[in-house]
């Protein structure tokens, strides 16, 4: 299995907090990562209920008189949307732990995030827990675990779901894409958000990915469905929030031009936006209208899952046109103005360089497919997007 990036922040969290919750797509790898570390790291011994199994959910019936068993031990517990009622005992149990002065590490929670979950937990558990997210595998992750010949030509096609890019082959990684879309609209969805017929969701995700990479016009989309503007909002938020979809904020600094202020979105995982687009094989890739905008989404998610909290992320485009992918601002009061190329032969436009001196950039950057670092003059760097990440991460040490 490769190491998570995010094994030490769990580990740091139970120390310090006495609730930490895992939230992330279905099939990431919480449950598997969970497990691994109960096992291996926590130097505590622990317990796991997976509230999909009927025989674990019926023993939360009493849950105050179940869950009392397990002091001074971690209990992980899976799936926790299932059972939203569970936050106000757990935390009773908390504060009366605290009382006898045990510290942190007492449950550690794993979700499909939804937004009743994140309510429920954040007015119940406030001050007591940390919210931590897995995303599936990462360049960074595999780089750093130092994956024999890592393919990012690979992780780019299939994406990052575990069973899905570790899959014997492309047909057999193409049919868990299948599998995973049809479950989690016939599914997931409805069991965990809002029930919104699975054919319309299913279409609304498809015209999505046609969107990949621009701002969304939700207009013409509830058209397409025959629903209103208010119900699209709903599917798009619904995607957000079951981490399908992640929408780019515009960058709201100051400046006297007029900017475009809709957030643009991304289908998250990169074989997912295949997957829907119908794109196979690699050289259907290479071949499609959508190349541009797949690489600068599998570029953004890659960077953006690696990023520390400290960092904030935007784009930024005025009425002119004049644009950067991505706004990254820093600690230090760090500015960097990211640019993704899929040329070997990269190069930026005038307008690229005004909207640097638009926002202040102190650093100017264009990701690459190539192997070389190198100038392309005016302060810009060009360089890929592993030694990009690698630099990055060091500069969050």
């Amino acid at each position: 299995m490769i190491p998570r990036l995010l094994e030490d922040q769990i580990l740091a969290a139970l120390s310090t907090v006495p609730v930490v919750a895992i939230l992330g797509p279905r099939q990431a790898g919480k449950t598997t990562l969970a497990l691994e570390m109960a096992s291996n790291s926590l130097g505590k011994e622990a317990a796991y209920l997976d509230l999909e199994r009927d025989s674990d959910l019926v023993k939360l019936t009493d849950p105050e008189d179940y869950l009392k068993r397990f002091d001074n031990r971690l209990l992980i517990i899976d799936e926790v949307q299932r059972k939203p009622d569970l936050f106000r005992v757990l935390r009773s149990l908390i504060d009366a732990r605290k009382r006898g002065g045990e510290k942190g590490g007492h449950f550690l929670l794993l979700g499909s995030a939804s937004r009743d979950l994140l309510q429920h937990t954040s007015e119940t558990l406030a001050g007591r827990i940390r919210y931590l997210e897995l995303s599936p595998f990462s360049l960074l992750e595999m780089h750093r675990a130092e994956v024999p010949d890592i393919s990012i030509e690979k992780l780019w096609l299939r994406g990052g779901f575990p069973d899905c890019y570790l899959a014997e082959s492309d047909d057999d990684s193409w049919n868990w894409r299948t599998d995973f879309i049809a479950t989690y609209v016939e599914r997931d969805i409805p069991l965990m958000g809002p029930a919104i017929p699975a054919t319309r969701m299913k279409r609304f995700w498809s015209m999505l990915a046609h969107w990949h990479g621009q701002q969304i016009n939700l207009s013409a989309l509830a058209k397409s469905l025959e629903v209103d503007h208010k119900t699209i909002r709903s599917y798009l938020d619904t995607l957000t929030d079951f981490y399908m979809v992640r929408q780019l904020p515009p960058w709201s600094g100051n400046t006297r031009k007029r900017l475009v202020k809709a957030p643009k979105s991304y289908l998250r995982d990169s074989g997912i936006l295949h997957r829907l687009l119908n794109i196979s094989d690699y050289e259907s890739l290479l071949g499609h209208p959508v190349l541009g905008a797949s690489w600068e989404g599998f570029v953004l998610e890659s960077i953006l899952v690696s990023l520390s909290s400290k960092w904030q992320y935007s784009y930024y485009r005025t009425a002119a046109q004049a644009e950067i992918d991505l706004v990254l601002e820093g600690p230090g009061r760090e500015t960097w103005a990211v640019e993704v190329k899929r040329s070997f032969a990269p190069d930026v436009t005038k307008g690229y360089h005004s909207a640097c001196d638009d926002i202040g950039a102190t650093r100017k950057l264009v990701i690459y497919p190539g192997p070389d670092k190198f100038s392309l003059g005016r302060s810009t760097e060009a360089l890929n997007l592993i030694a990009f990440l690698s630099e990055l991460a060091g500069d969050q040490v």
